[in-house]
């Protein structure tokens, strides 16, 4: 392969996955907005109680199924989307960043965390729906339903994490490791979410389709900042 047929391949390549991020940012958008027609016409109502009765005791609704042990998983896993965590998690890698010398892409990674939090809150306030009242909550809840903030901004921090550690990691087996790490970490805070009886499926699913553009909206840019040399490089 000579360096012309290397660099028309590499050009390629970076245009369909360019294209494919696109796509995927038009889609999660769309799925968004076809959850939040839904909740507010009030039809996700039934599927949301379904599901989330399902997930108690039929006897007891203050129980959730399965074993004690199940029960303080959810509780974990709830807390690696909280904002103690998160902000903990993102400041480390900010300083990470800034000890590395890539002060721009420090700046980058806390306008895309940060950003999607005021997004997230400015949505809850925007729809304020109310939480779950089918079953008893195992989790501390303060803010509106609608959409899951705890699912939207693991999605937007650990997908935004993982996108930046696979460009600089040397090969596939090991970026594909990390972004399936943080989509499995992302899956499970949603879940724990109506697992513990503090929102319903539907918010899951909007925190989900809102996070996951987001990370995907700032990896493209990410990609022309880098392109146009106003980021650091890999």
């Amino acid at each position: 392969m000579n360096i012309r047929e290397f660099i028309t391949r590499w050009h390629e390549r970076f245009e369909t996955w360019t294209l494919v991020a696109m796509a995927g940012f038009a889609l999660t958008i769309w799925g968004f907005i076809e959850v939040a027609d839904e909740v507010v016409e009030g039809e996700s109502h039934a599927i949301d109680s379904r599901i989330l009765l399902a997930l108690r005791n039929a006897r007891d609704l203050s129980d959730p199924i399965g074993p004690l042990w199940v029960e303080e998983l959810g509780r974990d896993f709830t807390a690696l989307g909280g904002v103690g965590v998160l902000t903990l998690l993102t400041f480390s890698v900010a300083g990470y960043l800034w000890l590395i010398g890539k002060v721009r892409a420090m700046l980058l990674v806390l306008g895309a965390i940060g950003s999607g939090l005021l997004v997230s809150t400015l949505l809850k306030q925007g729809f304020d729906r109310t939480r779950p009242d089918l079953v008893p909550h195992d989790s501390l809840v303060y803010t509106a339903s609608f959409p899951s903030g705890h699912s939207m901004m693991a999605a937007i921090t650990y997908l935004t994490l993982a996108a930046l550690l696979a460009r600089v990691l040397p090969n596939r087996a090991t970026k594909v490791y990390f972004l399936a790490l943080a989509v499995i970490v992302t899956v499970g805070v949603g879940v724990s979410r109506v697992y513990l009886g503090v929102h319903w499926p539907s918010d899951v699913l909007a925190g989900w389709a809102v996070g996951a553009s987001w990370a995907l909206l700032f990896w493209l840019i990410a990609r022309q900042l880098q392109h146009r040399g106003q980021v650091e490089p890999e």
